[in-house]
């Protein structure tokens, strides 16, 4: 398991954006084109879209204006990952894919606390298991 990414929601997104590439020496890079709709940066290291940024008015439950949203962790095996979920009854609460990188994952929120976001870096298997959604 390593770090994917971090998403930080901000009502400063220049500022913010300024800051980490200044601080980290990150260099700016493309977003997906399904998200450009959310104003926001994706900053790269080494290639690798490592800190999200994101806007934020900073409404509704649990929604601050200035927070770290999810955190992204790079997974190697899917269906061994699946099985622990199952195994402690605990469901994801969403699974995607990239289209651009042939990777997916999945999304769950650990009892009281944030989004977590697993990352694999291969497709899901088709089947026709339904996927548990909470």
């Amino acid at each position: 398991m390593k770090l994917d990414h971090v998403t930080i929601r901000t009502r400063d997104l220049q500022a913010t954006r300024s800051f980490f590439l200044t601080l980290f020496d990150l260099k700016e890079g493309e977003r997906p084109r399904a998200i450009q709709r959310i104003p926001g940066h994706w900053l790269y290291s080494d290639g690798h879209p490592l800190v999200h940024i994101i806007g934020s008015q900073g409404y509704g439950i649990d929604r601050a204006a200035e927070a770290i949203d999810h955190v992204g962790l790079r997974m190697e095996s899917y269906a061994d990952f699946r099985n622990k979920l199952d195994q402690l009854g605990t469901s994801a609460t969403r699974r995607w894919t990239s289209p651009t990188s042939k990777s997916g994952g999945c999304s769950f929120t650990r009892p009281a606390a944030r989004c977590w976001k697993l990352c694999f870096p291969n497709p899901f298997p088709r089947t026709t298991e339904p996927w548990k959604e909470s």
